[in-house]
């Protein structure tokens, strides 16, 4: 029954990027929408239905093969041969100029409306940051550093304000198929690759970036707290042997939502099973339904108390 559930999910995620790609190629009338946005959701279909049916922690195997078969696509496929600027400033000189590109479609299904249904997976199962700092040694965090998580807002904002100077008063615009495009990328990338490296090694934590710099997150958080899929916890099966939270990347108390009879409603959850996957009761699974993010519970360094925050 489980397995059932499983494939009937990762099938409704398929025809999702299948229904897009057809709406998209109806709107734009560009072939091209009629292979990328199908290559993504068969990868993601691959990486799911592999860890439907791995066992353990090699389930995680199938959600690190779907990273690299989007990521790779996104980093040397679409930036490099194509010139698409798939950082978040080829997303805002799109909006500005009005054209309906790649960076356009792809913020719109995977960080705008996509978390209204799917939650931040974006960030568990195709980014191409993530890809790469998901391979560094720390994998079990220690908690959140209080506070540090406000400079994803300052960047986003420091990111919108630079590209609204760059388009409206110094008449600068990164358009797709240049090398101006492919040179924005390329920076940008190294300097978030850097960064994220750096970061993790100090605070021996592979998903700092995540937490503390990347601008993406203050756009997902918006939809993700509606989202229809997010796990939940069964009281009955669970042992409260805490592997859950001991795995859980985003630091989320996932066990505290479950006392409270709710599903693990965090904005910073990003469907990368983890919990699920070290439960050795079976106690955690993913379902749908309807239901908001009010609070967020999340672990932080050196502070045992229960922590509620919305940020």
């Amino acid at each position: 029954m489980k397995h059932i559930k499983s494939t009937f999910s990762n099938f409704i995620i398929l025809f999702l990027f299948l229904l897009s790609s057809i709406i998209v190629f109806t709107i734009t009338n560009k072939k091209f929408y009629l292979f990328d946005l199908p290559y993504i959701g068969i990868s993601l279909f691959t990486g799911m239905s592999l860890h439907s049916f791995l066992r353990g922690r090699k389930k995680q195997i199938g959600r690190r093969i779907s990273q690299f078969l989007v990521g790779c696509y996104f980093m040397f496929f679409l930036a490099i041969f194509i010139k698409v600027n798939m950082q978040i400033e080829g997303f805002f000189f799109q909006i500005f100029s009005g054209f309906f590109g790649g960076a356009f479609i792809h913020y719109s299904i995977a960080k705008l409306f996509g978390p209204l249904y799917f939650n931040r997976g974006f960030c568990g199962w195709a980014c191409w940051n993530a890809m790469i700092f998901d391979l560094l040694p720390w994998k079990k965090s220690s908690g959140r550093v209080r506070h540090l998580g406000i400079i994803r807002y300052l960047h986003l904002a420091i990111i919108v304000i630079m590209v609204s100077l760059l388009f409206f008063k110094g008449n600068y615009s990164v358009q797709t198929g240049t090398a101006a495009s492919l040179k924005w990328f390329i920076i940008g990338n190294i300097l978030y690759f850097g960064t994220g490296i750096a970061l993790a090694s100090m605070l021996k934590d592979n998903r700092s970036f995540c937490k503390y710099i990347c601008p993406i997150p203050p756009i997902q958080k918006v939809l993700s707290r509606f989202s229809v899929l997010k796990f939940r916890v069964d009281p009955e099966k669970c042992t409260n042997c805490g592997l859950c939270e001991k795995n859980c990347p985003m630091d989320i108390k996932i066990l505290e939502y479950k006392n409270a009879g709710q599903r693990i409603k965090s904005t910073e959850c990003i469907l990368c099973n983890a919990c699920c996957d070290s439960c050795p009761s079976g106690a955690i699974s993913l379902n749908s339904g309807m239901d908001m993010c009010t609070e967020e519970l999340l672990y932080y360094r050196n502070y045992n108390k229960k922590s509620s925050i919305t940020e």
